[in-house]
């Protein structure tokens, strides 16, 4: 009997153990099962809710910038400038901070959901070591509120002068501007290229302007009185600096092909710079011997260059069979010869160019340092730049600058004028 009260008695244990063994593992999944819920009401928390956004940074005199974004969804949105549409697919999730990248730029929006489904955070751009203060309104439709009616109306152009009478500083723009109602939209188109898609409105007798395609954050303010206006342009929250203009219908820069040349003393223009694979190539190569060659000065960091190189990317994929041949020099802010190889091989998988982007300089984009890597121009003046080379390797064309789509007709004629130009040196 005492055999087998100690064998019942340990059945008893083992089974209460068991038992134990069972409801501690079903604690231990119930536990699981709390964390995981609580973790995807965290993330529920934190994602960003669909709809319209007034994104607002803080620049100097205590103004803010405004744009408009879009979320379609937690991982997609789009930023609208004017008639530019930005497809932003790079968001991600970590804690309770969201990080947005814009397409090929570095910078990003560094951002949590707030109250309301509000934002707060900072436009970062860790290549020039700037952070600014951000925040977003949620179901904001209106880049700028309109207080008063319109006053005056800016269609049409603008001679200005930024920075006037500043040695140094001073350079001249044309205005070019469209009103309807209230709303604003045009761009400053400068001699070494413009500043993209600007939107505004008249509120009153002052002009609200602003862009922000992740590298570009402008904001424009002037008063307007009739013919005359007078402003201020910042760049961010680093730079603002005066502006004035008048109406001028007749106005015209000075040509772009007419700012850079190669100096005296120099026949040809050379380069032997390296590809992201750390090839170097120079115009000597083979692949650009007996060809028409344009060599695009750029960064990856510019908007400019941006606009530039698609317009050059689709028109070597309609026109690589002929004898033309593009190559591009970029000049990077990155600090490390890494980081600025990464930075190409985005730009490049992200617009899909598939001629060469060699890596000129890295740590700055500094304009009189990019000059000592090419020693036979008077001066890099603009990013971007483009040295147009005959069949025989002649320099036949220096244009300076670019006008992008932004510029309307100036964009039309710009396209028109490379594409005979090509035309007649492709024919000799």
């Amino acid at each position: 009997m005492k055999f087998e009260y100690a064998f019942l008695c340990k059945v008893i244990v083992v089974i209460s153990n068991s038992l134990k063994s069972i409801f501690m593992k079903n604690i231990f999944l119930f536990g699981l099962v709390l964390l995981f819920l609580s973790c995807n009401n965290e993330e529920v928390k934190h994602q960003l809710k669909n709809g319209m956004y007034k994104v607002e940074l803080d620049v100097q005199d205590n103004e803010q910038l405004p744009f408009i974004i879009e979320v379609t969804s937690p991982g997609s949105l789009k930023a609208f400038n004017a008639e530019e549409v930005i497809d932003i697919d790079e968001v991600v999730y970590k804690g309770d901070s969201i990080y947005i990248n814009f397409p090929v730029f570095r910078d990003y929006l560094a951002i949590k959901v707030v109250e309301n489904g509000n934002w707060s955070g900072f436009y970062i751009s860790p290549d020039r070591d700037r952070k600014v203060n951000l925040k977003a309104t949620f179901k904001a439709k209106n880049r700028f509120e309109s207080n008063n009616k319109p006053e005056e109306d800016v269609t049409g152009v603008w001679e200005t002068v930024f920075s006037k009478g500043i040695p140094g500083d001073e350079y001249i723009a044309k205005g070019i501007f469209k009103q309807h109602n209230e709303r604003v939209t045009g761009t400053f188109r400068t001699t070494t290229g413009d500043y993209r898609y600007l939107e505004g409105i008249m509120d009153g007798d002052t002009m609200k302007l602003s862009t922000f395609d992740g590298a570009h954050a402008f904001l424009f303010t002037a008063k307007v009185n009739d013919s005359t206006m007078e402003g201020t342009f910042y760049s961010g929250k680093h730079w603002k600096e005066l502006f004035v203009a008048k109406r001028n219908t007749d106005y015209e820069l000075t040509s772009a092909n007419e700012l850079t040349f190669l100096k005296e003393g120099y026949e040809r223009f050379e380069f032997s710079f390296p590809n992201s694979v750390g090839e170097q190539l120079s115009l000597d190569d083979e692949r650009f011997k007996d060809k028409v060659v344009v060599v695009q000065i750029m960064g990856t960091w510019c908007p400019n260059c941006l606009d530039e190189s698609k317009y050059y990317s689709n028109f070597y994929k309609t026109n690589k069979d002929k004898d033309i041949e593009f190559v591009a020099l970029a000049f990077e802010y990155a600090k490390t010869e890494e980081l600025a190889l990464k930075r190409i091989d985005r730009l490049q998988s992200k617009v899909g160019i598939n001629y060469p982007i060699l890596l000129a300089q890295h740590g700055t984009a500094d304009k009189a340092k990019a000059q000592e890597k090419l020693p036979m121009l008077n001066h890099v003046l603009s990013y971007p730049t483009s040295i147009f080379i005959d069949k025989k390797g002649n320099v036949r064309k220096i244009h300076t600058g670019f006008n992008g789509p932004a510029t309307g007709d100036k964009y039309v004629e710009f396209k028109a004028e490379f594409e005979g130009f090509i035309a007649e040196l492709l024919a000799e």
